[in-house]
């Protein structure tokens, strides 16, 4: 591991709660792209695959800013467990009424209540912010070891879901990641010492996170830019099945996310200076010209080149935009800030998984590249109408003060 990667791991208990967290984030990656291959293994509608992934994802949009509001005010232990257990019941729900070819309205309500999972990245994160807080460049490099993680789930995770679920059963990839989940997220909050403890009642006022101006335009930017990332997973599965080889669509997937996982590698040992909305902006752009080439793509394997090709610009863009939350965002409401980008995430898959399912269907997989292309140009417009807001420094509430907010022993004892 670089040395930068190295001394972050110098804190205590930092190595343990972001292996949970890796647990704790595999269902991001798995569970929309199982209920997809699912539901197209046993229905062969990819509208209604698509359909019920973004009520899936609409759901953790509702529920995940509530969750992490809860979570800056009363910690991680005591709400994340809870909401955890709903959702990992909500799922088996799911896969119970698929196989048993249940009414469509079934589904729809239980991947509803599948979505109240929480945003476990922002709980690490948060973790992370709580350790290195004023070390600039400590946590750079740990937003950047979290962005590599994220992309490790989205190389194995898709591998993992359609190949369990196209070689043993249709449930076993979301059967799968609802364990991961359970297993991920009780393993995290059972590590009190870095729980980041909550901040009085007293300073929680001024309503939601998402009243600030530079965090609604990096939610606005991040719901077209979900919306790349849904309808390319859809329409990926799809392309691979016309070409007659479904099950190498997560192969394809995982080169997607292998550039972006090398692209934070490198963006970590970087010393970088200039301002961070300018690199944000530049990403930005870059992700949505990346979606050019996919139209082109007539094979599977120039697929897989034009995606880790793509791929190059996530984790940065990703990195630079938890550096510009902190900076737009108070320090009482981090998590919940946090959790708004993953929710405008969230959002923009549902819209983009669902467009590119009803595109698929109509016009066919290669048809469906349209969508992320434009959901790309919407996102760079957005970015440029909204820089000016990122651009400009703002109070938020005793940043940089060296306030860790972090468990003692003393404090593990009390609770």
């Amino acid at each position: 591991m670089p040395s930068p990667y190295r001394a972050i791991f110098a804190a205590p208990g930092s190595k343990g709660f972001s292996a949970a967290g890796f647990f704790g984030r595999m269902p991001l990656s798995m569970m929309g792209i199982g209920v997809v291959t699912m539901i197209s293994q046993l229905t062969g509608r990819y509208g209604l695959a698509g359909a019920l992934t973004a009520t899936l994802a609409m759901a953790a949009a509702v529920f995940g800013p509530q969750v992490s509001r809860l979570v800056d005010r009363h910690g991680q232990r005591r709400v994340l467990r809870p909401f955890t257990l709903v959702s990992v019941a909500a799922v088996a729900g799911l896969l119970i009424c698929a196989q048993q070819g249940a009414p469509d309205w079934t589904l729809f309500v239980f991947a509803a209540g599948a979505g109240c999972v929480p945003s476990v990245g922002s709980m690490i994160r948060a973790r992370w912010a709580a350790i290195y807080r004023g070390s600039n460049r400590e946590l750079h490099t740990a937003y950047s070891w979290e962005s590599i993680v994220d992309e490790v789930c989205f190389i194995f995770g898709p591998i993992i879901s359609i190949g369990l679920s196209t070689a043993w059963f249709p449930e076993a990839g979301p059967l799968i990641a609802a364990g991961f989940l359970l297993v991920g997220v009780f393993w995290l909050t059972s590590q009190r010492a870095t729980e980041p403890i909550p901040h009085p009642k007293s300073q929680h006022t001024g309503g939601s996170a998402l009243r600030s101006p530079g965090l609604q335009v990096l939610v606005v930017t991040f719901v077209a830019t979900g919306a790349i990332f849904g309808a390319v997973d859809v329409v990926t599965v799809a392309f691979a099945e016309e070409s007659g080889h479904k099950a190498a669509a997560s192969l394809v997937l995982a080169v997607y996310a292998l550039g972006s996982c090398l692209a934070g590698a490198v963006f970590g040992l970087l010393h970088l200076k200039g301002k961070p909305a300018t690199r944000w902006l530049v990403g930005v752009c870059a992700m949505a010209v990346s979606m050019i080439p996919l139209q082109l793509a007539g094979n599977l394997p120039l697929l897989a080149v034009a995606l880790f090709v793509a791929g190059l610009a996530i984790a940065p863009t990703m990195v630079t935009t938890m550096a510009l939350v902190e900076a737009h965002v108070p320090r009482t409401k981090l998590t919940e800030g946090m959790t708004w980008t993953s929710t405008g995430l969230a959002v923009g898959v549902a819209l983009g998984s669902s467009a590119a399912g009803w595109v698929v269907d109509a016009a066919g997989a290669k048809a469906g590249y349209a969508v992320p292309a434009v959901a790309g140009a919407l996102a760079a417009a957005v970015a440029f109408l909204g820089y000016r807001r990122l651009a400009k420094p703002v109070p938020t509430g005793g940043r940089g003060e060296d306030d860790r907010h972090l468990r003692t022993d003393d404090d593990e004892r009390v609770a």
